[in-house]
């Protein structure tokens, strides 16, 4: 729209001081004409975005915040819905087995586990793997592991099937729970524990207790974030006992428990259907699906690397006290953009009325082009000092 306007602007002015200028009209017209389009060079509103973006990227990079896309930057500040990960992203990601309860307490049992966690990717897998080391210590063989999506995992020792996961999947199997190993679980449970289960084909043989610390910072800046309007719901697969009472100590009224990967991009797509723009922070592969679902993805940078690869913004430090930062910075952008093409158009609006001769039969008064180019340089040096301006901000 700008520059097709300059350019009629330009012409107009170039004809009517032709028809209106008397013997030097074609002269003045022509000088008219140039001053226009050398004021009107659309540098300083082709600067206003890209300087300010690019100041903001680096002002997120010196705050441990890395940006890949400018489009998250600029959409950051309207977010009004948070959707958290539990796992490594609230908590510390470094779970430890609290307790144990076995049914069937022969080593080969525990090293059945073991083999069996040791071929899983999930992150509690490795503290089970951890607590198992010393009581432990030999692998078996098994065959026909798999993986079963936001459930556990199952293998096959000389023969006879195990499973290892959440009470979804023994309840999915028909595996039955002994009443004295399913009282211990719901204690550890009210607890704020995850329940690992470790069953056969028929019955389950060991609870295992897992427990995930809070990260210090996370209370804060959940906090920090209701407190500017924003909304934060919690999404975990772990059991509801588990999930109610982290969400509690994490101050977060919105959580959803025993969730599968897909539903939590089910539910950021539910939370968009109601005009709320989202942001998903998570770390693990369960996440990326909610991750590339979501208007604005985080992932933590300690997290798997397909989260980083599929989130377009990481926290190095995988703080989430940087979220509230990240929104700060997205807002300071933003905001740097729209003084930036403010004063661009201004300038504009007054440069190029004065520039065509506007003032001339009132005063007589005509710019040079030389001094419109130099006003033209003006403009850009200012747009760009206002883009760095952004790295004095707090």
């Amino acid at each position: 729209i700008f520059v097709p306007v300059v350019i009629v602007i330009a012409i107009s002015a170039f004809i009517l001081w032709i028809v209106l200028g008397g013997e030097n009209g074609f002269t003045q017209g022509l000088v008219a004409l140039a001053t226009v389009l050398v004021i009107a060079c659309p540098c300083a509103l082709g600067l206003a975005t890209p300087t300010a973006i690019m100041v903001g990227i680096g002002k997120a990079a010196e705050n441990g915040i890395l940006i890949k896309d400018a489009v998250s930057l600029e959409l950051a500040k309207k977010v009004n819905a948070v959707v958290l990960d539990k796992t490594g992203t609230i908590t510390e990601g470094k779970p430890r087995v609290t307790g144990e309860h076995w049914l069937i307490t022969d080593g080969m049992n525990k090293q059945i586990l073991k083999t069996i966690e040791e071929q899983s990717e999930h992150p509690l897998a490795e503290a089970v793997i951890n607590h198992l080391k010393s009581s432990a210590e030999q692998t078996v063989q098994i065959t026909d592991f798999t993986s079963i999506t936001g459930k556990g995992v199952s293998a096959k020792y000389q023969g006879k099937l195990y499973y290892v996961g959440n009470r979804k999947l023994l309840v999915e199997k028909g595996i039955t729970i002994p009443k004295d190993l399913d009282v211990q679980a719901s204690r550890w449970i009210t607890e704020a524990n995850t329940v690992i289960w470790f069953a056969n084909n028929s019955e389950a043989i060991a609870g295992l207790a897992i427990a995930d610390t809070i990260k210090p910072t996370s209370v804060s800046a959940i906090q920090t974030l209701q407190q500017s309007g924003i909304e934060v719901y919690m999404l975990t697969g772990d059991n509801e006992g588990t999930a109610k009472a982290i969400a509690h100590k994490a101050c977060i009224a919105h959580y959803k428990a025993d969730v599968l990967p897909e539903d939590k991009a089910a539910f950021i797509k539910q939370l968009q259907q109601e005009n709320k723009v989202v942001a998903m922070v998570g770390d693990g592969i369960n996440d990326s699906t909610a991750l590339a679902q979501a208007d604005v993805s985080i992932a933590m940078g300690k997290g798997s690397d397909i989260a980083m690869d599929v989130a377009k913004m990481t926290i190095i430090s995988s703080d989430l006290s940087k979220i509230p930062d990240a929104i700060r910075i997205s807002r300071q952008t933003v905001k740097a953009i729209r003084q930036n093409l403010f004063w661009a158009l201004i300038y504009n609006v007054i440069g190029i009325p004065i520039a065509a001769g506007l003032l001339y039969p009132i005063n007589g008064f005509l710019l040079s082009p030389m001094i419109a180019g130099a006003a033209m340089a003006l403009s850009s040096v200012s747009v760009v000092g206002n883009s760095l301006r952004l790295k004095l901000q707090k």
